[in-house]
């Protein structure tokens, strides 16, 4: 098992409460909004839950952001940038849940670091 493992999952969405109740209504997924934002959150049970970000200048259409749990994003952030990887969101909070960073991998792909 690994020791990071990958912890969340985001899919970008034009309508996320359109997109939780697509998936709630074909796979059963659980999905309710978070803290009253535009943010909607489903649980896959056993797999990791995730949620749906609405697209916007930030979020485009087809991106799905695994986010990775570890121990220490900024140490983490270090890790990625001296691997040709590049920090595009600083650690930030998330209310009640624990914190986020979001980086660009050597290839272009966009993945999420947790911490709880």
């Amino acid at each position: 098992m690994p020791t990071q493992p990958i912890v969340h999952i985001e899919l970008s969405a034009a309508d996320a409460k359109s997109a939780g109740k697509f998936y709630a209504d074909v796979f059963g997924w659980k999905v309710e909004a978070f803290a009253g934002s535009d943010y909607m959150t489903f649980e896959a049970a056993p797999g990791p839950g995730g949620g749906f970000n609405v697209i916007d200048k930030d979020h485009k259409a087809g991106e799905i952001i695994p986010y990775i749990q570890v121990d220490d994003i900024e140490a983490k952030l270090k890790d990625v940038a001296a691997h040709g990887g590049k920090t595009i969101h600083e650690k930030s909070p998330i209310p009640g849940e624990g914190f986020f960073a979001l980086f660009r991998d050597p290839s272009g792909n966009v993945l999420g670091l947790f911490s709880s």
